[in-house]
């Protein structure tokens, strides 16, 4: 069975995650009008993390400027909204489209509320760039949820940096900030590439009601 995972000394919030995490759900928001202003306050924030961090996030920068904001939008909607393997939804790793993954969205809504934190109608709980709005606001559980979905997060990097997605950059800057992946979790993201996430058995209902499925980027998480 495996072991529950517990938080090293070296795993503990930091005072930069709350920057870096707040950083990162921006960045990882559709492109809209003030992706320009995103840009500019993450390259003033840049210098106050550690490097392994920083590095990767300026390297999604320097592409982020270059492309512009209108190039940068019709990429994001044909990475994430075209191609099942980028996902930006990190419950459907662990669950695919089954039932169990509406389960597990209820549970992460609930967790936001016991916190006091309230979605927009439009927001589904697990879309990275709000787990990472949450972990900003609640760093301890954030850290946790973040650290539950490494193995999701590791697979999404991946599948970005194959793609040659900008979005790969920042993926690795979001890693830096969590434990290294331990040995079952390098097997769950190996097993996960080789066979993707569960389905649901036939005859079955669908695994959550239309609001918990996932929609195109029309403005993207906030």
């Amino acid at each position: 069975m495996r072991n529950k995972l517990t938080l090293r000394p070296a795993q503990r919030v930091q005072p930069w995650h709350t920057y870096a995490w707040q950083l990162q759900s921006l960045l990882l928001g559709y492109p809209d009008e003030s992706q320009p202003a995103h840009l500019s306050m993450a390259r003033r924030a840049a210098p106050a993390l550690p490097a392994e961090v920083r590095a990767p996030l300026l390297r999604f920068l320097e592409q982020a400027e270059d492309t512009g904001t209108e190039a940068l939008a019709a990429a994001y909607v044909a990475t994430f909204d075209h191609r099942k393997r980028c996902c930006p939804y990190l419950t459907y790793y662990a669950h695919g489209d089954t039932r169990k993954r509406g389960l597990a969205l209820v549970r992460l809504k609930q967790t936001y509320a016991r916190a006091g934190w309230r979605l927009t109608d439009d927001e589904l709980p697990d879309h990275l760039a709000v787990v990472l709005e949450f972990a900003a606001t609640d760093p301890a559980t954030g850290l946790r949820l973040l650290t539950e979905h490494r193995a999701g997060l590791e697979l999404l990097r991946l599948a970005l940096r194959e793609e040659k997605a900008p979005w790969a950059d920042l993926l690795s800057s979001v890693s830096a900030t969590l434990p290294a992946l331990g040995g079952d979790e390098r097997e769950a993201v190996a097993r996960l590439a080789a066979e993707g996430p569960p389905e649901e058995q036939v005859g079955l209902d669908p695994y959550a009601p239309p609001q918990y499925m996932p929609t195109p980027s029309a403005g993207g998480p906030r």
